[in-house]
């Protein structure tokens, strides 16, 4: 087990699955900074100085980062759910794309009818602005970036090398049995299905992957929607991310949390808490829409945002822009 997988094993164990009512709640098991928060306009010039003054960025994206960027359609019944999901919530009445997933199906053709747009999506999502907008405030800088969104937006901004996985990727199918430690790709066969289907709701019997081993139907190599392979692929996730913070460890590390909720905080949140705490010269960064979490062991050294993260990032990129144009005027001015 990589390192960074023991700090996840271990926040999950010490902490949501001891205080899970806490957790579900909303709240979390860390003590947290009783000092007021810093006028907005402040955060946000607090945000660039970090980024700047960083040697090193660690991102850690998660679901309300792309929330932000209007991939919203996983809980709610709102309009980019109807868009893409429209005919399946008509005929089957589930509330956001997630709710499909326990939904009770005609058959197997109407299940992978379902599931293949809900791939489809996604795998063919264009990047949305939050992320374009992170990567113009990551510019310049040596950065990693660790996520626990499937929807692979990440994956099409940088190399794979870049980016650490560890919940899993639309982009790939594994064997439901996990006969095979194996992944394969699941653009075509989604690709295939979706075209098939046309505007029905069901795909054709032959057309529902299955395992090249065992012939049991296919999966998507993606935590929560049943039994999730962590085999070969999903080591390696974890080693990249380990990989980074280790050989990075006495550098000025910036942790920046970009949007995780309350159901996952064991994955980006709290290992990145404990590793601020224990590594004297990084710091930490976060924004959130619902919640502004900031332990009070590590105070000193970070600072929680609340609000719309499309926001935060938009309104972080414009400082970055008249902090260069004052530079530049008083280079000129000096002249």
């Amino acid at each position: 087990m990589t390192f960074y997988e023991q700090l996840v094993t271990e926040t999950q164990m010490n902490n949501f699955s001891r205080y899970y009512n806490v957790y579900a709640s909303g709240g979390t098991a860390f003590p947290l900074t009783k000092k007021s928060p810093l006028p907005y306009a402040e955060q946000i010039k607090e945000f660039v100085k970090k980024v700047q003054e960083a040697d090193c960025i660690v991102v850690g994206g998660a679901s309300g980062l792309s929330a932000a960027g209007g991939g919203n359609f996983y809980y709610e019944d709102n309009e980019s759910y109807r868009k893409y999901f429209g005919k399946f919530a008509e005929k089957y009445h589930f509330k956001g794309a997630f709710a499909g997933m326990l939904a009770h199906w005609d058959s197997r053709e109407e299940y992978w009818g379902y599931l293949a747009t809900f791939l489809y999506t996604t795998q063919h999502a264009p990047i949305r602005k939050p992320y374009l907008d992170l990567d113009a405030i990551l510019k310049g800088k040596d950065f990693f970036v660790l996520t626990t969104n499937q929807d692979t937006q990440f994956v099409k901004l940088y190399p794979e090398s870049k980016v650490a996985e560890v919940q899993g990727d639309h982009r790939f199918f594994q064997c439901s049995r996990c006969c095979t430690d194996e992944v394969w790709d699941a653009v075509k066969p989604v690709e295939e299905m979706v075209h098939a289907m046309g505007e029905g709701t069901a795909v054709p019997k032959e057309l529902i992957p299955r395992c090249p081993h065992c012939g049991a139907e296919a999966f998507p190599w993606v935590r929560g929607y049943g039994n999730f392979l962590t085999g070969k692929k999903y080591d390696e996730e974890y080693q990249k991310i380990s990989d980074y913070i280790l050989a990075h460890k006495e550098k000025k590390i910036l942790f920046l949390e970009l949007g995780v909720g309350r159901l996952t905080p064991m994955f980006i949140q709290e290992p990145f808490w404990v590793l601020v705490n224990s590594l004297p010269k990084t710091s930490y960064l976060s924004v959130n829409r619902d919640y502004a979490f900031l332990p009070e062991a590590i105070e000193d050294r970070g600072l929680a945002i609340q609000g719309d993260i499309g926001k935060v990032l938009s309104d972080v990129l414009t400082e970055m822009g008249n902090d260069q144009k004052e530079a530049k005027d008083e280079r000129i001015a000096g002249e």
